[in-house]
């Protein structure tokens, strides 16, 4: 347990190293507006996957990640000075697709609300295939009833003889 405790403090410090080292900048023009969302690091502490966002299209992106590994020597050395360890873990940098997921969920959810009005639309102008109330009544409801309205028929006789 004490691995994993390490391990996600080390990936904290690590993420806050490198958002610090590309908030400086770096001379690469194709860098875009880069976000590092998490950084996941193994349990031996050998390897760290640094999953980043790129704002801007398709190319920037690209250009975006071209840059990224181009500078992971240099990241690798930023963090190697950040960290008080012994070994300093190799970076790998991966797209974070939670834009990605974001829009399609997003895009289903709009679906989803465009099939439910349909549903209502229809609704609307439906009509019962039988009866409004197709549960049968019990027949000893019915008898009571019966049987209710014959004293109240009773009690009338009653009162006009009076």
């Amino acid at each position: 347990m004490a691995r994993t405790d390490r391990a996600a403090k080390l990936a904290d410090r690590i993420r806050e190293i490198i958002a610090l080292r590309l908030e400086k900048g770096l001379r690469d023009p194709r860098l875009g507006f880069v976000t590092i969302t998490d950084v996941r690091v193994t349990s031996d502490l050998q390897q760290a996957s640094v999953f980043y966002t790129v704002y801007g299209s398709d190319e920037e992106r690209a250009d975006s990640a071209k840059a990224l590994s181009a500078a992971t020597g240099m990241l690798r050395t930023e963090v190697g000075r950040g960290l008080s360890t012994r070994l300093v873990p190799t970076l790998q940098f991966i797209p974070d697709a939670v834009p990605e997921n974001a829009a399609h969920i997003e895009e289903l959810l709009s679906r989803a609300q465009q099939q439910d009005e349909a549903v209502r639309a229809v609704a609307a102008t439906a009509a019962y295939a039988g009866e409004a109330d197709p549960y049968v009544k019990p027949r000893e409801d019915e008898a009571d009833e019966d049987e209710a309205d014959d004293d109240e028929a009773d009690e009338d006789e009653a009162d006009e003889a009076r």
